[in-house]
């Protein structure tokens, strides 16, 4: 059976072992693939994985002998469901692979904007504090988390680990859910989307990405917030206005963002958030801890051997 993996870079650049997906088949790796260069390289693929490489209806009806897509990733918008169905196309995704890592980065973000860690790292290097009066050195308030309150919108896997951190660290935590019966838990608050806008210290996001949702964080939802407050995404780039989030932040509508993923990945050397001191960017590498990825490519593995079993599962 023909494997190709259409982008592996990211998934494996060279810190893990491909032995057990070898065993799968015949596969041949990219480490990127342009979207002309698709139809060429997976004309003969029973089974591709792709992480980021869309395949649309065009694409899908361009290989005949396709069977199964592996998405190397939870999320799969980028994948056309219904022509894949039709063509009677199996597709896969492995979730829940980085929740904790996700979740620990989530707290990276919240700990580097209210302990300032960069910023006091780099003066003390510096050697400002080598010139303070005093033993300690500070300019700006350091926040404690314990009593604030700790907003969460979604509550799937990686927002219930979040939670739980946020409990750990003596935070209260109110939630904003569509499914708040199935998913209670002990010390979680359900609210309406507004109290969760009006009450939160800190709000983390944690939603998948649906059309409805791009740029649902405007300008009149930062309105809604408490001027201190911090925003948190390592969800989805588009569900953000980065146009509107950097008015906020620059008006000090809200006090600080912390980011993980951007409307356009990698992003334009312009973007409006660029240059702003309250907020922090990680390049979208809250899922890519070697113990991530590591799950990851076992889940792709998994699902590979149950369509070749035909036993599938994880099919979207």
């Amino acid at each position: 059976m023909k494997i190709v993996f259409l982008d592996a870079y990211t998934t494996n650049p060279g810190d893990i072992s491909w032995e057990k997906l070898y065993e799968c088949g015949e596969v041949t790796f990219y480490d990127r693939t342009p979207i002309e260069l698709v139809a060429a390289r997976c004309k003969d693929a029973d089974i591709i994985i792709t992480n980021k490489v869309p395949f649309n209806e065009s694409t899908i009806t361009s290989l005949p002998n396709l069977k199964a897509i592996c998405v190397a990733a939870t999320g799969y918008n980028h994948i056309d469901i219904a022509t894949a169905r039709s063509k009677r196309i199996q597709v896969y995704n492995v979730a829940g692979y980085s929740t904790d890592s996700v979740a620990q980065q989530v707290f990276a973000l919240i700990l580097a904007l209210v302990n300032r860690i960069e910023t006091y790292s780099f003066e003390a290097h510096r050697g400002i504090w080598s010139q303070s009066a005093d033993f300690t050195y500070w300019r700006k308030p350091i926040i404690e988390l314990a009593g604030n309150t700790f907003g969460i919108m979604g509550f799937g896997q990686t927002g219930q680990a979040v939670a739980k951190i946020a409990l750990a660290m003596n935070m209260k935590v109110i939630v904003h859910h569509k499914h708040p019966e199935r998913d209670k838990m002990k010390g979680i608050e359900f609210v309406s989307f507004d109290e969760l806008l009006n009450k939160s210290d800190v709000l983390s996001i944690h939603i998948p990405f649906y059309p409805e949702y791009k740029g649902l964080f405007n300008l009149d939802l930062f309105r809604k917030m408490k001027s201190s407050a911090l925003l948190i995404n390592t969800s989805r780039g588009l569900v953000i206005d980065e146009e509107a989030l950097a008015i906020a932040l620059k008006k000090g509508m809200i006090a600080g963002a912390g980011l993980d993923v951007m409307c356009k990945e990698p992003p334009v050397k312009d973007n409006p958030l660029f240059g702003l001191k309250n907020c922090l960017i990680s390049p979208h590498q809250a899922w890519a801890t070697q113990s991530a990825r590591i799950r990851l490519l076992e889940g792709i593995i998994s699902n590979i051997r149950s369509f070749q079993a035909n036993i599938p599962s994880n099919i979207l």
